[in-house]
């Protein structure tokens, strides 16, 4: 991404369309909305779901993507999009289906050529059927967008080849299709957009969130813990008895004191940790430990006790 320039790199989605790798441009909107630009890569998921929606939905609701494929060198190839639709052709009420047919200049798009879209007549499904990419030069892919409700209506501009950007990404539906950035949830229970990495409310980052309940309760706990010492970065637990007892906090290296008499924890703060840690233990029993990054240590005066490390906060 050039310095400078207004774009993100984020997720888009629509509702269960999704979610996507993109670069939006928030410097191109339209009516409020923004272009979502993918690469080759996520260009084909774009193409294998808006496929799968077409077949389950019908194809007069969805439009749809496809990446064709050739060589540098190849010959021209002409490539027949069908779909599961029928347009009525004459008085007595016969119909024909609705497919297009795409003409690909393949040597000559280096050069500025451009796909040509045309109706399938029998002299096109005869060229489609000889039509074989050739070649063994460099890979080059056509991506095309095809939106089948108005192609049934006759529309010429139902039919988009899709140029790629200066990067290589692909900008499809913006300004058309109703794209929404997506969200990651926090084990706070509060949600951001993708690429907002840091939780607002917790200052948890997005890729260090709990990956199971037992992980989301050492959170918990430290959270607990933190309200007193934002700095702590572990602890160590006894489970002996079947308890769970903090017996020491940690900042890097360094033991904060936690006695009684102490300056920085009271016996309310430990104990409501100490709960969190017991209920957790209890439910999810000890095979979830080792699994949530509970460390054994070797102790002689106990053979059950663990160190916890919380998640880092923003810095």
């Amino acid at each position: 991404m050039a310095l400078g320039r207004p774009e993100i790199e984020t997720r888009v989605c629509i509702d269960d369309f999704g979610p996507f790798d993109c670069v939006l441009d928030l410097a191109s909107r339209w009516n409020g909305f923004v272009s979502p630009n993918f690469t080759l890569d996520v260009t084909r998921d774009v193409s294998a779901q808006t496929l799968r929606m077409a077949d389950e939905c019908g194809y007069e609701s969805v439009d749809t993507v496809h990446v064709i494929d050739g060589r540098a060198d190849s010959r021209d190839t002409v490539h027949i999009i069908d779909s599961d639709m029928a347009r009525t052709v004459n008085e007595w009420g016969d119909k024909e289906p609705v497919k297009v047919a795409v003409r690909i200049p393949w040597r000559s798009l280096d050069r500025g050529a451009k796909p040509t879209i045309s109706e399938v007549t029998p002299a096109v499904r005869k060229a489609a059927r000889r039509s074989k990419a050739t070649g063994r030069g460099a890979a080059r892919s056509v991506v095309v967008k095809i939106s089948w409700m108005y192609l049934h209506e006759g529309s010429d501009t139902a039919v988009t080849v899709i140029e790629p950007r200066r990067d290589g990404r692909y900008s499809i539906g913006g300004w058309e299709w109703a794209w929404s950035t997506s969200v990651w949830w926090c084990v706070c229970e509060n949600y951001q957009d993708w690429h907002e990495l840091w939780c607002e409310h917790c200052d948890l980052h997005r890729d260090n969130q709990p990956a199971n309940p037992m992980q989301a309760a050492t959170w918990k706990a430290g959270v607990i813990l933190r309200t007193l010492a934002p700095y702590a970065t572990s602890a160590t637990v006894d489970l002996h008895n079947d308890d769970a007892r903090i017996i020491g906090v940690f900042a890097g290296d360094t033991e904060i004191n936690t006695a009684d008499d102490g300056d920085t924890f009271d016996t309310e703060t430990l104990g409501a940790a100490d709960e969190v840690l017991r209920q957790a233990v209890d439910e999810f029993g000890p095979d979830a430990l080792t699994p949530a990054g509970w460390e054994h240590i070797p102790d002689a005066r106990t053979h059950r006790l663990y160190r916890i490390t919380f998640p880092a906060a923003r810095p």
